[in-house]
Protein backbone atom coordinates (compact mmCIF):
# COMPACT_ATOMS: atom_id res chain seq x y z
CA UNK A 1 0.00 0.00 0.00
CA UNK A 2 1.48 3.67 -1.13
CA UNK A 3 2.51 5.92 1.60
CA UNK A 4 0.47 9.02 1.61
CA UNK A 5 2.87 11.15 3.85
CA UNK A 6 6.45 11.76 3.79
CA UNK A 7 8.27 12.24 7.04
CA UNK A 8 11.32 14.46 6.83
CA UNK A 9 14.59 14.45 9.55
CA UNK A 10 16.20 18.05 10.31
CA UNK A 11 19.38 16.21 11.11
CA UNK A 12 20.81 19.82 12.95
CA UNK A 13 18.55 19.45 15.49
CA UNK A 14 16.63 15.63 15.21
CA UNK A 15 13.08 16.66 14.93
CA UNK A 16 11.16 14.71 12.49
CA UNK A 17 8.03 16.67 10.43
CA UNK A 18 5.68 14.50 8.53
CA UNK A 19 4.20 15.97 5.12
CA UNK A 20 1.24 15.10 3.14
CA UNK A 21 1.68 13.39 -0.02
CA UNK A 22 -0.68 15.17 -2.76
CA UNK A 23 -1.71 12.42 -5.70
CA UNK A 24 -3.15 13.76 -9.06
CA UNK A 25 -5.31 11.62 -10.95
CA UNK A 26 -2.20 10.06 -12.97
CA UNK A 27 1.68 10.48 -12.93
CA UNK A 28 3.73 10.88 -9.29
CA UNK A 29 2.79 12.18 -5.93
CA UNK A 30 4.45 15.51 -4.67
CA UNK A 31 4.96 15.99 -0.89
CA UNK A 32 3.13 19.16 0.31
CA UNK A 33 5.86 20.94 1.50
CA UNK A 34 3.75 24.21 2.33
CA UNK A 35 4.24 24.27 6.03
CA UNK A 36 8.22 23.26 5.59
CA UNK A 37 9.95 26.82 6.74
CA UNK A 38 7.16 27.61 9.70
CA UNK A 39 8.05 23.69 11.25
CA UNK A 40 11.39 23.49 10.57
CA UNK A 41 12.94 26.49 9.91
CA UNK A 42 14.11 25.65 6.28
CA UNK A 43 14.02 25.70 2.28
CA UNK A 44 13.92 23.09 -0.38
CA UNK A 45 16.27 24.15 -3.70
CA UNK A 46 15.89 23.19 -7.03
CA UNK A 47 17.11 24.98 -9.66
CA UNK A 48 15.07 25.20 -12.47
CA UNK A 49 11.88 23.46 -10.39
CA UNK A 50 12.99 19.98 -11.80
CA UNK A 51 11.30 18.19 -9.16
CA UNK A 52 8.63 21.08 -8.05
CA UNK A 53 5.18 20.78 -8.38
CA UNK A 54 4.37 24.72 -8.60
CA UNK A 55 0.45 23.90 -9.23
CA UNK A 56 -2.62 22.47 -9.17
CA UNK A 57 -4.00 21.48 -13.00
CA UNK A 58 -6.07 19.65 -14.66
CA UNK A 59 -5.06 20.92 -18.23
CA UNK A 60 -2.12 19.13 -19.22
CA UNK A 61 -0.30 15.55 -18.34
CA UNK A 62 2.72 14.63 -19.73
CA UNK A 63 4.88 11.21 -19.16
CA UNK A 64 8.75 11.78 -19.99
CA UNK A 65 9.89 8.44 -19.65
CA UNK A 66 7.08 7.05 -21.66
CA UNK A 67 6.73 9.41 -24.03
CA UNK A 68 3.08 10.37 -23.40
CA UNK A 69 0.98 13.65 -23.76
CA UNK A 70 -2.06 13.94 -23.14
CA UNK A 71 -5.08 17.41 -23.23
CA UNK A 72 -7.29 17.04 -20.86
CA UNK A 73 -7.00 12.92 -20.87
CA UNK A 74 -6.98 13.02 -24.81
CA UNK A 75 -3.49 11.70 -26.41
CA UNK A 76 -2.16 14.14 -28.68
CA UNK A 77 -2.25 11.25 -31.28
CA UNK A 78 -5.90 11.14 -31.21
CA UNK A 79 -6.50 14.96 -31.25
CA UNK A 80 -3.31 15.73 -34.11
CA UNK A 81 -5.25 13.81 -36.39
CA UNK A 82 -9.20 14.27 -35.87
CA UNK A 83 -9.57 17.69 -34.44
CA UNK A 84 -9.38 21.17 -35.41
CA UNK A 85 -7.30 23.42 -33.72
CA UNK A 86 -10.31 26.06 -32.22
CA UNK A 87 -11.94 22.24 -31.11
CA UNK A 88 -8.63 21.85 -28.53
CA UNK A 89 -8.59 25.27 -27.95
CA UNK A 90 -11.95 24.47 -26.65
CA UNK A 91 -11.33 21.63 -25.15
CA UNK A 92 -8.02 22.76 -23.19
CA UNK A 93 -10.27 26.16 -22.13
CA UNK A 94 -13.94 24.40 -20.89
CA UNK A 95 -12.35 20.89 -20.06
CA UNK A 96 -14.64 19.14 -22.64
CA UNK A 97 -14.27 18.60 -26.36
CA UNK A 98 -17.54 20.87 -27.45
CA UNK A 99 -20.34 19.20 -29.29
CA UNK A 100 -21.41 20.78 -32.59
CA UNK A 101 -23.44 23.62 -31.61
CA UNK A 102 -20.64 24.72 -29.08
CA UNK A 103 -18.18 24.76 -31.38
CA UNK A 104 -20.06 26.49 -33.97
CA UNK A 105 -21.16 29.01 -31.56
CA UNK A 106 -17.37 29.22 -30.37
CA UNK A 107 -15.87 29.52 -34.00
CA UNK A 108 -18.31 32.06 -34.68
CA UNK A 109 -17.30 34.43 -31.29
CA UNK A 110 -13.50 33.83 -32.19
CA UNK A 111 -13.86 35.26 -35.77
CA UNK A 112 -15.76 38.45 -34.59
CA UNK A 113 -12.92 39.29 -32.46
CA UNK A 114 -9.89 38.84 -34.83
CA UNK A 115 -10.51 42.79 -35.78
CA UNK A 116 -8.10 45.15 -34.40
CA UNK A 117 -8.73 48.72 -32.89
CA UNK A 118 -7.57 51.06 -36.06
CA UNK A 119 -5.81 53.07 -33.60
CA UNK A 120 -3.36 50.44 -32.94
CA UNK A 121 -1.90 50.69 -36.46
CA UNK A 122 -0.26 54.00 -35.52
CA UNK A 123 1.29 51.96 -32.64
CA UNK A 124 2.40 49.24 -35.32
CA UNK A 125 3.80 52.01 -37.85
CA UNK A 126 5.85 52.91 -34.61
CA UNK A 127 8.09 49.68 -34.99
CA UNK A 128 11.50 50.45 -37.18
CA UNK A 129 11.06 48.77 -40.32
CA UNK A 130 13.66 45.45 -39.36
CA UNK A 131 12.07 45.28 -36.01
CA UNK A 132 11.94 41.34 -34.54
CA UNK A 133 8.20 40.24 -35.27
CA UNK A 134 8.44 38.94 -31.95
CA UNK A 135 9.46 42.32 -30.18
CA UNK A 136 6.15 44.01 -32.22
CA UNK A 137 4.05 40.91 -30.77
CA UNK A 138 5.19 41.21 -27.05
CA UNK A 139 4.53 45.03 -27.38
CA UNK A 140 1.28 45.05 -29.04
CA UNK A 141 0.08 42.27 -27.05
CA UNK A 142 0.90 44.55 -24.20
CA UNK A 143 -0.86 47.77 -25.24
CA UNK A 144 -4.00 45.59 -25.96
CA UNK A 145 -5.06 46.23 -22.21
CA UNK A 146 -5.35 50.09 -23.01
CA UNK A 147 -7.65 49.21 -25.65
CA UNK A 148 -10.12 46.88 -23.98
CA UNK A 149 -10.42 47.72 -20.82
CA UNK A 150 -13.95 47.11 -20.62
CA UNK A 151 -13.51 43.11 -19.38
CA UNK A 152 -10.34 43.73 -16.93
CA UNK A 153 -11.48 42.57 -14.17
CA UNK A 154 -9.73 39.51 -13.39
CA UNK A 155 -11.95 38.43 -10.47
CA UNK A 156 -15.21 38.47 -13.33
CA UNK A 157 -15.56 34.75 -14.52
CA UNK A 158 -17.48 36.69 -17.84
CA UNK A 159 -14.63 39.01 -17.78
CA UNK A 160 -11.98 36.88 -17.91
CA UNK A 161 -13.84 34.33 -20.81
CA UNK A 162 -14.07 37.64 -23.10
CA UNK A 163 -10.34 38.40 -22.63
CA UNK A 164 -9.45 35.06 -23.04
CA UNK A 165 -11.48 35.14 -26.25
CA UNK A 166 -10.14 38.11 -27.37
CA UNK A 167 -6.57 36.99 -27.33
CA UNK A 168 -7.17 33.86 -28.97
CA UNK A 169 -8.64 36.02 -31.66
CA UNK A 170 -6.41 38.85 -32.03
CA UNK A 171 -2.72 37.16 -31.27
CA UNK A 172 -3.23 35.57 -34.91
CA UNK A 173 -4.27 39.39 -36.29
CA UNK A 174 -0.89 40.54 -34.61
CA UNK A 175 1.08 38.39 -35.26
CA UNK A 176 0.66 38.51 -39.01
CA UNK A 177 0.31 42.29 -39.29
CA UNK A 178 4.00 42.00 -37.68
CA UNK A 179 5.15 40.03 -40.46
CA UNK A 180 3.58 42.46 -43.01
CA UNK A 181 5.22 45.53 -41.37
CA UNK A 182 8.72 43.55 -41.91
CA UNK A 183 8.10 43.63 -45.20
CA UNK A 184 7.10 46.96 -45.79
CA UNK A 185 3.14 45.42 -46.95
CA UNK A 186 0.26 46.61 -46.38
CA UNK A 187 -1.62 45.00 -43.80
CA UNK A 188 -4.85 42.48 -44.07
CA UNK A 189 -8.01 42.69 -42.07
CA UNK A 190 -9.14 39.31 -41.25
CA UNK A 191 -11.33 37.26 -43.25
CA UNK A 192 -14.88 35.68 -41.20
CA UNK A 193 -15.27 33.75 -44.01
CA UNK A 194 -12.00 31.71 -43.44
CA UNK A 195 -11.40 29.13 -41.17
CA UNK A 196 -8.57 29.94 -37.84
CA UNK A 197 -5.90 28.39 -40.11
CA UNK A 198 -6.73 29.85 -43.47
CA UNK A 199 -7.35 32.91 -41.86
CA UNK A 200 -4.51 32.90 -40.62
CA UNK A 201 -2.53 32.32 -43.86
CA UNK A 202 -4.84 34.62 -45.68
CA UNK A 203 -3.64 37.21 -43.44
CA UNK A 204 0.51 36.38 -43.94
CA UNK A 205 0.13 36.04 -47.45
CA UNK A 206 -2.74 38.16 -49.45
CA UNK A 207 -2.64 41.58 -51.20
CA UNK A 208 -5.00 44.16 -52.11
CA UNK A 209 -3.55 43.50 -55.86
CA UNK A 210 -4.75 40.12 -56.21
CA UNK A 211 -6.81 37.55 -54.79
CA UNK A 212 -5.18 34.88 -52.60
CA UNK A 213 -6.64 31.31 -51.47
CA UNK A 214 -5.04 29.33 -49.20
CA UNK A 215 -3.54 25.58 -49.89
CA UNK A 216 -5.40 23.00 -48.10
CA UNK A 217 -2.12 21.25 -47.46
CA UNK A 218 -0.73 24.65 -45.61
CA UNK A 219 -4.13 24.86 -43.76
CA UNK A 220 -3.72 21.51 -42.69
CA UNK A 221 -0.03 21.42 -42.07
CA UNK A 222 -0.91 24.45 -39.60
CA UNK A 223 -4.04 23.16 -38.17
CA UNK A 224 -1.42 20.41 -36.87
CA UNK A 225 1.70 22.55 -35.89
CA UNK A 226 -0.95 24.55 -33.57
CA UNK A 227 -2.21 21.67 -32.48
CA UNK A 228 1.18 20.07 -31.76
CA UNK A 229 2.17 23.66 -29.76
CA UNK A 230 -0.79 24.29 -28.21
CA UNK A 231 0.10 23.64 -24.26
CA UNK A 232 2.83 21.84 -23.01
CA UNK A 233 2.42 22.02 -19.09
CA UNK A 234 4.28 24.18 -17.22
CA UNK A 235 7.09 25.39 -19.10
CA UNK A 236 8.84 28.55 -18.78
CA UNK A 237 6.76 30.52 -20.69
CA UNK A 238 3.29 29.00 -18.73
CA UNK A 239 5.18 29.58 -15.90
CA UNK A 240 5.74 33.00 -16.84
CA UNK A 241 2.44 34.01 -17.21
CA UNK A 242 0.85 32.31 -14.23
CA UNK A 243 2.97 33.91 -12.26
CA UNK A 244 2.59 37.53 -13.76
CA UNK A 245 -1.39 36.50 -13.15
CA UNK A 246 -0.33 35.47 -9.40
CA UNK A 247 -0.53 39.36 -9.03
CA UNK A 248 -3.57 40.18 -10.41
CA UNK A 249 -1.98 41.40 -13.42
CA UNK A 250 -3.98 42.30 -16.48
CA UNK A 251 -4.52 39.24 -18.91
CA UNK A 252 -2.66 41.24 -21.88
CA UNK A 253 -0.01 41.80 -19.60
CA UNK A 254 0.84 37.95 -18.56
CA UNK A 255 -0.13 36.88 -22.16
CA UNK A 256 2.63 39.59 -23.15
CA UNK A 257 5.08 38.45 -20.39
CA UNK A 258 4.74 35.13 -22.06
CA UNK A 259 5.65 35.66 -25.12
CA UNK A 260 9.15 37.73 -23.38
CA UNK A 261 10.09 34.40 -22.19
CA UNK A 262 9.02 32.55 -25.09
CA UNK A 263 11.27 34.40 -27.04
CA UNK A 264 14.64 33.08 -25.13
CA UNK A 265 16.24 31.03 -27.77
CA UNK A 266 16.23 27.46 -25.28
CA UNK A 267 12.58 27.73 -25.49
CA UNK A 268 10.42 29.15 -28.58
CA UNK A 269 13.41 29.42 -30.73
CA UNK A 270 14.67 25.90 -31.12
CA UNK A 271 13.37 25.37 -34.67
CA UNK A 272 15.34 27.84 -35.69
CA UNK A 273 18.53 26.81 -34.44
CA UNK A 274 17.55 23.33 -36.43
CA UNK A 275 17.37 25.12 -39.33
CA UNK A 276 20.95 26.80 -38.80
CA UNK A 277 22.02 23.43 -37.64
CA UNK A 278 21.57 21.90 -41.03
CA UNK A 279 22.83 24.87 -42.74
CA UNK A 280 26.03 24.24 -41.27
CA UNK A 281 26.34 20.97 -41.53
CA UNK A 282 24.78 21.37 -45.65
CA UNK A 283 25.02 17.91 -46.92
CA UNK A 284 24.20 14.57 -46.28
CA UNK A 285 27.42 13.37 -46.68
CA UNK A 286 28.59 15.58 -44.16
CA UNK A 287 26.14 13.96 -41.41
CA UNK A 288 28.46 11.04 -40.03
CA UNK A 289 31.28 13.68 -39.15
CA UNK A 290 29.20 16.04 -37.84
CA UNK A 291 27.20 13.40 -35.62
CA UNK A 292 30.56 12.43 -34.34
CA UNK A 293 31.57 16.52 -33.67
CA UNK A 294 28.46 16.16 -31.24
CA UNK A 295 29.97 13.27 -29.28
CA UNK A 296 33.14 15.41 -28.74
CA UNK A 297 32.67 16.62 -25.39
CA UNK A 298 35.57 19.37 -26.44
CA UNK A 299 33.88 20.62 -30.07
CA UNK A 300 31.67 23.48 -30.14
CA UNK A 301 29.13 21.88 -32.57
CA UNK A 302 25.56 21.16 -30.39
CA UNK A 303 23.02 18.81 -32.43
CA UNK A 304 19.85 20.73 -32.01
CA UNK A 305 16.12 19.29 -31.73
CA UNK A 306 17.55 16.14 -30.16
CA UNK A 307 16.63 15.45 -26.63
CA UNK A 308 13.57 17.08 -24.23
CA UNK A 309 13.95 18.41 -20.79
CA UNK A 310 11.33 16.12 -19.89
CA UNK A 311 10.63 13.46 -22.45
CA UNK A 312 13.57 10.81 -21.77
CA UNK A 313 11.50 9.00 -24.48
CA UNK A 314 10.51 9.55 -28.12
CA UNK A 315 8.85 13.27 -28.16
CA UNK A 316 5.05 12.07 -29.32
CA UNK A 317 4.81 15.22 -31.42
CA UNK A 318 7.80 14.63 -33.13
CA UNK A 319 6.78 11.12 -34.57
CA UNK A 320 3.41 13.07 -35.77
CA UNK A 321 4.98 16.04 -37.63
CA UNK A 322 7.72 13.75 -39.41
CA UNK A 323 4.54 12.16 -41.21
CA UNK A 324 3.18 15.44 -42.21
CA UNK A 325 6.23 17.17 -42.81
CA UNK A 326 6.33 14.24 -46.03
CA UNK A 327 3.27 15.06 -46.87
CA UNK A 328 3.73 18.79 -46.84
CA UNK A 329 6.79 18.65 -48.85
CA UNK A 330 5.27 16.50 -51.35
CA UNK A 331 1.94 18.53 -51.63
CA UNK A 332 3.95 21.47 -52.01
CA UNK A 333 6.19 20.20 -54.89
CA UNK A 334 9.08 20.40 -52.57
CA UNK A 335 9.39 16.57 -52.14
CA UNK A 336 13.61 17.22 -52.90
CA UNK A 337 13.99 19.13 -49.83
CA UNK A 338 18.07 18.82 -48.86
CA UNK A 339 16.95 19.79 -45.32
CA UNK A 340 14.21 17.27 -45.04
CA UNK A 341 16.81 14.70 -46.15
CA UNK A 342 19.24 15.92 -44.14
CA UNK A 343 16.99 16.05 -41.02
CA UNK A 344 16.19 11.95 -41.66
CA UNK A 345 19.93 11.19 -42.35
CA UNK A 346 20.41 12.62 -38.54
CA UNK A 347 17.38 11.10 -37.18
CA UNK A 348 18.48 7.84 -38.49
CA UNK A 349 22.42 7.91 -37.67
CA UNK A 350 21.25 9.05 -33.73
CA UNK A 351 18.48 5.95 -33.56
CA UNK A 352 21.19 4.30 -34.07
CA UNK A 353 23.96 5.09 -32.39
CA UNK A 354 24.66 3.50 -28.99
CA UNK A 355 26.11 7.50 -27.99
CA UNK A 356 22.26 9.38 -28.44
CA UNK A 357 20.65 6.06 -27.67
CA UNK A 358 22.15 5.33 -23.83
CA UNK A 359 21.87 9.41 -23.77
CA UNK A 360 17.96 9.11 -24.90
CA UNK A 361 18.77 12.24 -27.54
CA UNK A 362 15.56 11.40 -29.56
CA UNK A 363 14.50 13.67 -32.01
CA UNK A 364 11.42 16.63 -30.54
CA UNK A 365 8.80 18.27 -32.01
CA UNK A 366 11.18 21.37 -33.00
CA UNK A 367 13.44 18.83 -34.89
CA UNK A 368 10.81 18.89 -38.23
CA UNK A 369 8.61 22.26 -37.39
CA UNK A 370 10.78 24.32 -38.67
CA UNK A 371 11.45 22.74 -42.42
CA UNK A 372 7.43 22.92 -42.38
CA UNK A 373 7.29 26.58 -41.85
CA UNK A 374 9.83 27.14 -44.18
CA UNK A 375 7.78 24.78 -46.86
CA UNK A 376 4.90 26.84 -45.96
CA UNK A 377 6.85 30.56 -47.15
CA UNK A 378 6.89 31.16 -43.26
CA UNK A 379 10.29 33.36 -42.96
CA UNK A 380 13.16 32.33 -39.80
CA UNK A 381 12.33 35.51 -38.05
CA UNK A 382 8.29 34.01 -37.78
CA UNK A 383 9.38 30.98 -36.30
CA UNK A 384 8.84 31.55 -32.66
CA UNK A 385 6.00 33.86 -33.37
CA UNK A 386 4.07 30.98 -35.15
CA UNK A 387 4.44 29.02 -31.38
CA UNK A 388 3.34 32.27 -29.75
CA UNK A 389 -0.27 32.05 -31.88
CA UNK A 390 -0.53 28.21 -31.05
CA UNK A 391 0.88 28.39 -27.24
CA UNK A 392 -1.58 31.60 -26.54
CA UNK A 393 -4.52 29.15 -26.12
CA UNK A 394 -2.68 27.20 -23.67
CA UNK A 395 -1.48 30.59 -21.79
CA UNK A 396 -5.13 31.76 -21.33
CA UNK A 397 -6.16 28.53 -20.16
CA UNK A 398 -3.50 27.78 -17.28
CA UNK A 399 -4.52 31.85 -16.65
CA UNK A 400 -8.40 30.95 -16.29
CA UNK A 401 -8.04 28.33 -14.06
CA UNK A 402 -5.29 29.68 -12.19
CA UNK A 403 -7.62 33.14 -11.40
CA UNK A 404 -10.69 30.99 -10.89
CA UNK A 405 -9.01 28.80 -8.34
CA UNK A 406 -9.89 30.12 -4.61
CA UNK A 407 -6.77 29.10 -2.98
CA UNK A 408 -4.55 30.92 -5.81
CA UNK A 409 -1.87 32.98 -4.14
CA UNK A 410 0.82 35.27 -5.20
CA UNK A 411 4.07 33.59 -6.42
CA UNK A 412 7.17 34.18 -4.31
CA UNK A 413 9.91 31.54 -4.61
CA UNK A 414 13.10 31.56 -1.83
CA UNK A 415 16.04 31.64 -2.17
CA UNK A 416 19.64 30.81 -0.66
CA UNK A 417 21.47 34.00 -0.34
CA UNK A 418 25.06 34.00 -1.44
CA UNK A 419 25.95 37.73 -0.60
CA UNK A 420 28.14 39.66 2.34
CA UNK A 421 26.74 39.29 5.99
CA UNK A 422 25.43 42.22 7.64
CA UNK A 423 27.86 45.25 7.49
CA UNK A 424 28.32 48.86 8.43
CA UNK A 425 28.13 52.10 6.40
CA UNK A 426 31.58 53.02 5.67
CA UNK A 427 32.51 56.92 5.11
CA UNK A 428 34.38 57.69 2.04
CA UNK A 429 37.67 58.26 4.22
CA UNK A 430 37.69 54.71 5.54
CA UNK A 431 36.82 52.75 2.10
CA UNK A 432 39.02 50.70 0.79
CA UNK A 433 40.08 50.69 -2.95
Amino acid sequence: MAKDSVTITHNGTGKSFEYALKQGTIGPPAVDITALYRDAGIFTYDPGFMATASCHSAITYIDGEQGILLYRGYPIEQLATKASFLEVAYLLMHGDLPNEVRLDEFEHVISRHTMLNENLKNFLAGFHYDAHPMAILCGVVGSLSAFYHDSLDVHDADHRLISARRLIAKVPTIAAAAYKHNVGEPIMYPRNDLRYCANFLHMMFATPCEDYEPSLIAEKALNLLFILHADHEQNASTSTVRLAGSSGANPFACIAAGIASLWGPAHGGANEAVLDMLEEIGDVGNAPKYMDKAKDKDDPFRLMGFGHRVYKNYDPRAKIIREVCHQVLNELADANNPMFDLALKLEEIALSDDYFVERRLYPNVDFYSGIIYQALGIPRNMFTVMFAVARTVGWVSHWMEMMGDPNNRIGRPRQIYHGPPTRDYLPFSQRSG
